[in-house]
């Protein structure tokens, strides 16, 4: 046995011989998880308030007392953006919640956002002592990171970080979703002048234009941002970095670093018979619309139709947002039609049930292979076609195969395709030097998020093609460590 076998060794028989001996750990690990206060669902389809109504103070102490303070809590390696989890929870657990907050910013710009829509079940909490050793349910971290960020925004009492002079460096992020302004947010801590460029009218890029608010609410975005100005981030709206302005005149303008998080806004379709009929329209269009441009007024310069009979075509947590954005718009039939079975969809485990509990219905195992439209031009129909699992594709899910012959036909009225986005091309196509991967995305060292262009890193969806909130977090986080690192050679 080498020396750190033994050491493993001689901690994994500490840690249970603490659990033998500690009976106020025993009196925790029988204490059930805490549920998430939730509106009914007949009431929440008829509006757009936030479905998970948070803990109150007595869910969340009892819920920060389950965490057993593990010695080497393996719930941090789990988290992209580094929080100590430990450190905020045991706050809670002592009734300072206002310390809990504090623990949380030192490491996110966004506790309160991916309290609400980080995917904590495959990230932090499914490394959980109670999951992994106990086959119990995990701590709900995401829970209470929620409760602390919404505790302090309601006591008026914002703590703001402290902030060190500024060291005459200027730096310009070019998008503003969670990947900019997490990069933002480390980078004015360490000293630079930050100003986020973005593309549209409305700061926080995806959390504001493709999250819906019955599961993000903007006020809770502005506030997180409003912090940031607070720390000295400066926004730039309506203005298009690789048109409004070039990678030249960023450096005209005294940018000595730049980090792109343009995210990936291009919509992809399947390619299939109909596709340009009227009705048909993107995931990306379509929320984008509800959400930034009151499309759900028909007074609105840009409606959307109103859908009876909807289907959303994908598995992911953008169809969910897009098919319980068209129940509570009046949809009297709507339907999730996806290739694989249930078990292989991508979307959050709460989102399906949220959608289940909605009147969602769910047709898996089909996939579009035409949509029909009348006389005008209006899609009418939709043929799909029967599948089954084969084996296992490059992602370990189960691969969909056709089932020879069986077709099936629904009646639709609008049809919303939600089976992926592609990166934005404006950077790769005008910013020179850059190395594009054949999927369109910047390709950078994994460990610095640094391009081909040395003044240029990147992170988010730009760099991945599709990620989570607190990947693209971490993508920022990372790239912020390195630009001050290369900074200070």
């Amino acid at each position: 046995m080498d020396n750190k076998e033994y050491l493993n060794a001689q901690r994994a028989e500490a840690w249970r011989e603490a659990l033998r001996k500690s009976k106020p750990n025993k009196d925790r690990i029988g204490i059930a998880r805490v549920a998430m206060n939730e509106l009914a669902p007949d009431y929440r389809i008829t509006c757009n308030e936030e479905v998970n109504q948070g803990l109150n103070r007595e869910q969340a102490l009892l819920e920060a007392s389950r965490c057993l303070d593990c010695p080497e809590p393996l719930c941090t390696t789990g988290c992209p953006v580094g929080i100590n989890i430990p450190k905020f929870i045991k706050n809670i657990e002592r009734g300072e919640i206002l310390e809990a907050a504090r623990t949380l910013k030192e490491t996110s710009a966004l506790p309160a956002v991916c309290g609400r829509v980080c995917p904590q079940e495959k990230q932090c909490e499914s490394k959980c002592f109670y999951l992994q050793k106990l086959k119990k349910e995990p701590v709900a971290i995401g829970y209470l990171e929620r409760f602390a960020a919404d505790y302090e925004r309601e006591s008026g009492q914002i703590s703001v970080p402290e902030i060190p002079q500024r060291n005459g460096i200027k730096i310009a992020v070019v998008g503003s979703g969670p990947a900019g302004l997490s990069f933002a947010g480390d980078m004015i801590k360490k000293g630079y002048a930050v100003t986020v460029f973005e593309a549209l009218h409305e700061i926080g890029g995806v959390l504001k234009y493709g999250i819906p608010e019955f599961r993000l609410p903007n006020s809770i975005v502005d506030v997180e941002i409003d912090n940031l100005r607070k720390m000295g981030v400066e926004f730039v709206t309506d203005c298009i970095i690789g048109k409004t302005l070039s990678y030249d005149d960023l450096h005209e303008m005294g940018f000595k670093g730049i980090f792109a998080a343009s995210g990936a806004g291009l919509p992809r379709f399947m390619n299939i018979p109909g596709e340009n009929l009227i009705g048909v329209m993107s995931s990306n269009e379509y929320l984008t619309r509800v959400n930034l441009m009151r499309a759900a007024d028909p007074e609105a310069d840009t409606p959307v139709l109103p859908g009876r009979k909807v289907a959303i075509i994908g598995g992911g947590n953008t169809a969910m947002d897009s098919v319980r954005t068209a129940r509570r718009l009046g949809a009297e039939r709507a339907i999730i039609v996806y290739r694989r079975s249930e078990e292989e969809m991508p979307a959050r485990i709460e989102e399906v049930k949220h959608a289940k509990e909605e009147g969602i219905e769910f047709m898996t195992l089909h996939n579009p292979i035409e949509y029909i439209g009348d006389e005008k031009g209006h899609v009418t129909r939709m043929r799909l076609q029967k599948m089954t699992l084969g084996e296992p594709d490059a992602s370990g899910r189960r691969s969909p195969v056709p089932i020879p012959g069986a077709i099936v036909e629904i009646d639709v009225d609008m049809v919303i395709v939600s089976v992926g986005v592609s990166p934005n091309p404006l950077i790769p196509n005008t910013f020179k030097g850059l190395t594009i991967s054949s999927k369109g995305t910047i390709v950078v060292d994994e460990s610095s998020m640094r391009s081909d262009l040395p003044d240029l890193y990147a992170g988010g969806d730009i760099v991945r093609g599709g990620a989570t909130v607190i990947l693209a977090m971490g993508d920022g986080r990372r790239a912020a460590a390195a630009m001050d690192a290369q900074f200070h050679r």
